[in-house]
Order: structure tokens, then sequence, then C-alpha cells
């Protein structure tokens, strides 16, 4: 993954001031939140969240497809 150097901000002042956490985000996409210097929490927003979630149902989908073409005979089989 890659990070955006001025979307870093330590935890203390994260703590301090939500409110520059907040710009980063409407700024950058996202804030990624440092503890002990190392990359511990990301903050997003909600709606790129659901597009995250939806595309990994649709990877989903698309391996279901995949395995039942790849199986249809057996499956037939079986439904018999």
């Amino acid at each position: 993954m890659t990070v955006n150097t001025n979307s870093l901000i330590s935890i203390t002042e994260a703590n301090q001031n939500f409110s520059k956490v907040a710009r980063l985000v409407d700024e950058n996409g996202s804030a990624v939140i440092l503890k002990n210097n190392v990359p511990r929490y990301i903050i997003m927003e909600f709606s790129e969240v659901e597009k995250l979630q939806n595309a990994s149902d649709e990877d989903v989908n698309d391996v279901s497809k995949r395995l039942i073409a790849q199986n249809l005979e057996a499956y037939k089989e079986l439904a018999k």
C-alpha cells in the first residue's frame, strides 16, 4: 500500500486535534495515524470504504462464476 506522506499524523496530534485529521482525509482521501512512528490506523471517508466492500463482493462473485463454469459437469451429475 502506498502512503502519501502528507497524510501522516502522530496519534498524539490526532488525539489533540481531530479536526486536522478530518482535513487530511478531505484533502488526501485518507489519514494514517502513527503510533510509535509506525503506521497503525487509517481513517478514510465512509463512502470509500463502501466502494472497497462492494469491490470485494464482486471479486467473490467472479470467483464463484469461474468455479461453477470449471465444474459444470460435476454439478450436473450431482444434481441428478
